[in-house]
């Protein structure tokens, strides 16, 4: 996974430096303000261009990158990525106005009402208010005052708004290599976002025909939704990876909802288990056999293949129990290589809890239900109470889900036990 980390990071980096380099081969160096903000101008310009079309490709769910990246740092990078882009946006519409204004002799009102008369930057400046919209509904206090769904739709708008930049973007310096490179930049995001946004969910849903076969209670506000399938293998869905679940089913279909495995497939059949007292955990609740579904996936890199290590340490809170139990019944090992240490409220909040036992007791592997109230005086995941039960600690691979909350606290508290950072595996998905 590190290699893939770095390659995915290396050629965005890269990337950058091609924009750079084909601005720097257009620059004409002059000490006019006019010319210093128009410089400024299009160096921003193409870097914020640049910068829509990584976040593009972030979200493109292209398979090699998901599974080797993790959907919760590529989710992380889109978040990071996307502040400095509006920056980049809003400093180049900035310095092409001054610029455009001391140029031109006249005000900056003046200058605003003449540039929009050009339907390429009227364009633009319809793609910097959408962006902006964008911006604000992803910002942390506002996205959690505004549903899902909407935050959703607003967030499409991205789309629209890399197509109507694209013409301003073609409009600048006169070099053909400039505007070759942007049209292939644009086609290859294009392409991968259609293809794998559109046209693979599209032929999963047609190849796999899925439907809920039942619903079961697993515990308080737990359930399970079991969907078979045909060609399920062909999904190659592998423990501790998630789906994106569409059910369709009054006030579900519009929503694609992220859920892992909660146990490896068999046969032509999925598991998911749903925790949780939100609208969509108890309209799950209340789903119908029968009901199609459609998934696109699987996603994810908390998996088998990022094991480096003979002993495997998993780490599990809340509903990150789900992928803990898929890879505590599958990763391979001997007797005492595999330990969950499961980390729960109380005893009634555990889940699929003679699901564990039994694969504890088949396999020989260390079972501990870490129970008490968040905040406690005692804390089973600090530091010292993980080496009392794992006295070779630093030894294991940790794989780790739960609440962004108790995960980072969590890896906080693995790296002062003398855990690696590269051994410490984890994601977090959430809305």
């Amino acid at each position: 996974m590190r290699d893939a980390v770095v390659r995915v990071r290396g050629g965005m980096l890269g990337g950058a430096g091609v924009v750079t380099l084909l601005w720097a081969a257009q620059v004409r160096p002059s000490a006019r303000p006019d010319a210093l903000f128009a410089t400024a101008a299009h160096l921003s310009g193409l870097l914020a261009g640049y910068g829509v079309l990584v976040l593009l490709f972030l979200m493109a769910r292209v398979p090699a990158v998901e599974h080797g990246v993790g959907a919760d740092r590529l989710a992380r990078w889109h978040a990071f990525g996307g502040r400095y882009v509006l920056l980049l946006v809003f400093g180049h519409g900035l310095f092409a106005l001054l610029g455009y204004a001391v140029h031109e002799g006249t005000d900056v009102v003046s200058a605003v009402r003449e540039l929009l008369g050009y339907p390429a930057l009227a364009a633009a400046a319809a793609g910097t208010v959408l962006l902006a919209a964008v911006g604000v509904t992803s910002a942390r206090a506002v996205r959690r005052r505004v549903p899902h769904e909407t935050w959703r739709g607003v967030h499409l708008f991205v789309y629209l708004a890399a197509a109507l930049a694209f013409g301003h973007q073609l409009a600048g310096p006169d070099l053909a290599v400039a505007g070759w490179f942007w049209a292939l930049a644009h086609t290859v995001v294009a392409v991968l976002l259609v293809w794998y946004r559109g046209v693979v969910p599209v032929r999963q849903a047609l190849r796999h025909a899925l439907r809920v076969a039942d619903v079961r209670v697993e515990g308080p506000g737990v359930v399970s939704v079991v969907v078979y399938g045909q060609h399920v293998a062909e999904l190659r869905a592998e423990p501790g990876q998630f789906l994106r679940w569409r059910f369709l089913q009054r006030r579900l279909w519009h929503t694609a909802l992220p859920f892992s495995l909660s146990a490896p497939v068999r046969g032509n059949a999925l598991r998911i288990t749903v925790k949780g007292l939100g609208g969509h955990s108890r309209r799950i609740r209340r789903l119908r056999p029968g009901t199609r579904v459609l998934a696109t996936g699987p996603f994810g890199a908390l998996t088998a293949a990022r094991r480096t290590r003979p002993k495997v340490l998993l780490i599990a809170g809340g509903v990150g129990i789900t992928p803990m139990r898929a890879l505590f019944e599958t990763l391979p090992g001997g007797p005492g290589d595999i330990t969950l240490l499961y980390r729960a409220g109380a005893e009634e909040h555990l889940v699929l809890r003679a699901e564990l036992e039994a694969i504890a007791a088949e396999r020989q592997a260390g079972l501990h239900y870490l129970l008490g109230p968040s905040g406690a005086a005692y804390d089973p995941l600090a530091p010292q109470a993980l080496t009392a039960l794992v006295p070779d600690l630093a030894e294991h691979d940790v794989y780790l889900c739960g609440p962004p909350g108790m995960a980072e606290a969590t890896r906080a508290a693995l790296l002062r036990a003398g855990v690696p950072a590269g051994r410490i595996h984890s994601e977090c998905f959430s809305f």
